[in-house]
């Protein structure tokens, strides 16, 4: 089995497309389609269905998918070990974070990280903490910040970076606002809520604090964004529970302390590979992180 046809496999599998795929490759449709056809007899299975307009992945593509981008992951993993061994951090950085993530600002760490390392192509996706983890799993994603969502395994491990109880952000005028208010889950029962996505760390923390509670709560107002949350709460047609750190993006809104939630915190981590499998480049992240990188504290305003 040779690198190059694992590399034109992902490829296909990515865009859906050998046409589309061959272009981004730089290679000729022909060449890619030989390329499946002897990767295909090796392993004696189909690994595409193929129709006039996409194909898709069988279940024996499935399969090696996760597992050719691990290794591909692990080669260009290697490649950038011996350059760094040579005194030049090159290559590419994949981080992932989810929005206003708790513990590290993004944008200042990514900055300090191209002055000391300017060979280093950045690129960053947002998206949520389940979704993060998969990626590092399978070697899509150097790293990313993100909620705990899982004990560490053996492709996954994560290093703490903050923790910070939930808070309950309502409109100065809503019935629940009063001097002084310390909030239980058993206070929200009849509420309407604004809240985000189910894969989102600060949606996972609140439906287990809920759930930990024995209250039964619905979302009303489902929404991919902060600042979209916060405007729906600023027009009272809802409470959100949410990190701390929150509070200081809207300070017009009432923020209340919940209370009775037992341990369930707001925990944001570093996801990362096996030590063996960390790239030089997240290493390099981690390292100015842990050493003097921007890191606020929980209540400062954080990622907007």
């Amino acid at each position: 089995m040779e690198l190059r046809h694992l590399q034109h496999f992902v490829a296909v599998a990515e865009d859906q497309h050998f046409t589309r795929a061959a272009e981004r490759l730089m290679v000729s449709q022909s060449g890619l389609s030989a390329s499946i056809r002897a990767l295909e007899r090796e392993l004696r299975a189909p690994l595409f269905v193929r129709t006039t307009r996409r194909v898709t992945l069988t279940e024996a593509g499935r399969a090696l998918l996760g597992e050719a981008e691990r290794i591909l992951a692990q080669v260009r993993s290697a490649h950038e070990a011996v350059a760094a061994v040579q005194g030049v951090l090159r290559g590419t950085l994949a981080l992932g974070t989810e929005q206003c993530i708790a513990g590290v600002h993004v944008a200042s760490l990514l900055a300090a990280f191209r002055r000391r390392h300017p060979d280093v192509e950045i690129r960053l996706r947002q998206a949520g903490s389940g979704a993060l983890a998969e990626e590092v799993a399978a070697g899509r994603l150097d790293l990313a910040f993100a909620y705990r969502t899982q004990d560490d395994t053996d492709q996954l491990r994560s290093v703490a970076l903050t923790s910070e109880p939930m808070t309950v952000l309502c409109h100065p005028d809503h019935r629940l606002t009063a001097p002084g208010a310390v909030l239980a889950p058993q206070d929200l029962g009849g509420e309407v809520f604004v809240d985000f996505h189910p894969d989102w760390g600060p949606r996972r923390t609140t439906d287990a604090a809920f759930s930990a509670a024995g209250v039964r709560r619905t979302v009303a107002l489902e929404v991919n964004d902060v600042h979209s949350l916060l405007d729906l709460v600023d027009e009272n047609l809802g409470v959100a529970v949410v990190p701390r750190h929150f509070r200081h993006k809207r300070p017009t809104l009432t923020a209340l302390p919940l209370k009775g939630t037992g341990e369930t915190e707001y925990e944001t981590v570093a996801l990362l590979p096996p030590p063996q499998a960390t790239s030089p480049a997240a290493r390099a992240l981690m390292a100015l992180l842990e050493t003097g990188g921007p890191i606020p504290s929980p209540d400062a305003s954080g990622e907007g």
